[in-house]
């Protein structure tokens, strides 16, 4: 068996066949997708997908990173309510994002930062966004630096644990998550031959890998620039066990184990 641990599943471009996408999912041996949220709206959404497909459908809360310049305390203080209903997992999307716009990156500091704590209070993991400019690793690097200072300040800081989404490196931030006793989630981008996250996650206990899509996004080879879904979480477990000289048992058992334990999933006999 195999986890999507981050998938968009409420998004528009599910909006025509989203059961038979859950379906083929389960197919394939993809029997649980998690949800990550963008904004408040998109946390019931993810609620409500939980209630229809019950036991396949988790749920994550909070706000992305890019949805922040547009926020208010009211957006956070709904998000965090919702961290003790049963079908969240975790909290995130949270993080930074640099890529687009960087007039707001005070604020985006401010969220992680909140995002951080609750996820502590919450004895929940954080899904972490991280999103440089080309050539750039300033993202990066205040990301790692804010959840240091996090874990030093907080009297809990050790709860503090999760995953750095979409992770692709570099190298010295490879050791930085593993320092920070954080996971890394491995999609489509490990498949792309012109990508980094092969070379960055090469030393990576696999202990300390989850797998995801990312979808509607980042579909891997040989869907590339096609709508991503969750089945082809599968294709990221076959480029895994190749790279590693390993079976596709031994990456879904280890990888299902890894995402049960972070993220409090039942688990699987």
């Amino acid at each position: 068996m195999l986890i999507d641990t981050h998938v968009h599943l409420y998004h528009r471009k599910y909006e025509i066949d989203r059961t038979a996408v859950v379906e083929r999912a389960a197919e394939v041996g993809v029997a649980r997708l998690l949800l990550p949220a963008i904004d408040v709206p998109s946390i019931h959404d993810a609620l409500a997908l939980c209630d229809a497909y019950p036991g396949a459908v988790f749920a994550m809360t909070g706000v992305h990173p890019s949805e922040v310049k547009e926020a208010a305390d009211e957006d956070f203080e709904a998000a965090a309510a919702l961290a003790d209903d049963p079908r969240v997992v975790a909290i995130g999307e949270s993080g930074l994002d640099y890529y687009w716009d960087r007039s707001f990156n005070d604020k985006q500091h401010d969220f992680l930062r909140r995002h951080a704590c609750l996820a502590i209070e919450a004895d929940l993991p954080l899904v972490l966004h991280n999103r440089d400019q080309r050539g750039s690793d300033a993202c990066s690097r205040d990301l790692v630096e804010i959840l240091r200072d996090v874990r030093r300040s907080h009297p809990e800081g050790e709860r503090l644990r999760g995953v750095f989404h979409c992770f692709g490196g570099p190298l010295w931030l490879t050791q930085a998550v593993l320092d920070l006793g954080f996971h890394m989630g491995i999609g489509g981008t490990l498949t792309f031959k012109n990508g980094s996250v092969a070379e960055a996650i090469a030393d990576v206990p696999l202990d300390r890998i989850v797998l995801e899509t990312d979808g509607p996004y980042l579909a891997p080879t040989p869907h590339r620039g096609m709508r991503n879904e969750p089945a082809y979480v599968r294709l990221v477990a076959e480029h895994l066990a190749n790279a590693r000289g390993l079976t596709m048992e031994d990456i879904a058992r280890q990888t299902t184990h890894n995402a049960e334990q972070l993220f409090g999933l039942p688990v699987t006999t």
